[in-house]
């Protein structure tokens, strides 16, 4: 082997595994063969669906809703992009740069589809609100590839499926409902690289390196938070609970946590998270039940018990919702509904 300093890197073969990271590292390679095997033509579905549906129409309060919310999609999508093609560059492990490159590929169909939808439903993109731009440049901005795949992966591509999977099943507008399962079936895999990953890459920590980037999250989580409390509005119009997208967002989001620890041996339900401790009470007291709206005495209190109330365990079944779909792959052929698959299992 070359001692030369190079940006190839000669040494990716040279890491020595053990049997379960191994097994992890078999399941990168598969989320990238499942990729290609699953990967659609964006603009002919988004004709075909257009034809099957009609334009999207709607009254313009909905319009002007649904399309700031799925403006922070689009613009989300290319922040995925750049930030998968980053990983595609830095992750050594053969597996894992593939699964990357896999999901930088989705991503820009993703881009592409989002920016020709929202221009069928007649709405020009625009700047974000700081919220969800905060969000994206914090992962986005990051070098360190443990938060990277922890803030893309795990938090960023669950609070999207949420929002995918809670707009097709309000059947919000039917061209968009019918996009979503094609988003989501991507998606759900994307999630897999960071429950793959990351445990490979937390393995060697040090407590102050693990509280370091558990800070990191906490942060990620703020700007998820805010951005739900800036679309507030916008979610009622479309008859979407706030509460309830971040509830299953967090359900996710656990789910996909606890299989990256239990992939280091260590039991998510065991463990105090302060950022999931931090979310729980921040979703008690920015989005309160009905009967603590008005008291801000019983909001503080809720959001106490609620940051000290232990996470439930969530399997990784949490997913499934999301490739129960029949796709038009661009073979030409239907890939049918489906478990979300072991690559979602990191142990």
């Amino acid at each position: 082997m070359s001692s030369r300093k190079s940006r190839i890197p000669y040494n990716m073969f040279d890491m020595e595994r053990n049997a379960r990271e191994a097994k992890r590292f078999t399941k990168c390679e598969r989320i990238y063969h499942r990729g290609q095997e699953l990967a659609w033509d964006g603009k002919e579905i988004l004709q075909m669906l257009i034809e099957k549906h009609g334009k999207p129409s709607m009254d313009s309060e909905t319009r002007a809703a649904l399309g700031r919310l799925f403006n922070i999609i689009l613009w989300g999508e290319l922040a995925a992009w750049k930030i998968s093609a980053q990983l595609a560059d830095r992750l050594e492990p053969l597996e894992a740069k593939m699964a990357a490159t896999s999901q930088a590929h989705d991503e820009a169909r993703h881009f592409y589809v989002m920016y020709d939808y929202l221009q069928q439903l007649g709405y020009e993109p625009e700047p974000m609100d700081r919220a969800p731009e905060a969000l994206l440049e914090l992962v986005l901005d990051t070098d360190k590839l443990a938060y990277k795949l922890l803030g893309m992966q795990l938090m960023i591509e669950t609070l999207a499926l949420t929002l995918f999977q809670t707009v097709r099943e309000l059947k919000v507008e039917p061209v968009l409902s019918e996009l979503m399962t094609y988003y989501e079936r991507d998606e759900a895999r994307h999630v897999g690289l960071g429950m793959q990953y990351l445990p490979t890459l937390m393995k060697d920590m040090s407590k102050r390196e693990v509280s370091a980037m558990l800070t990191f999250q906490v942060r990620v989580l703020f700007w998820a938070v805010w951005e739900n409390k800036v679309l507030e509005k916008d979610f009622r119009v479309l008859g979407v609970d706030p509460r309830e997208i971040i509830e299953r967002g967090r359900r996710k989001q656990i789910a996909a946590l606890g299989e990256a620890y239990a992939a280091l041996g260590v039991p998510f339900d065991k463990e105090r998270n302060i950022a999931v401790m931090s979310l729980n009470a921040a979703t008690e007291f920015l989005f309160p039940a009905d009967d603590n709206k008005r008291s801000t005495f019983k909001k503080l209190g809720a959001a106490w018990e609620a940051f000290w109330k232990r996470s439930e365990i969530v399997g990784t079944e949490e997913f499934d919702a999301h490739s129960m779909h029949d796709i038009r792959t661009a073979r030409g052929t239907v890939a049918k509904a489906e478990a979300s698959g072991d690559f979602l299992k990191a142990s």
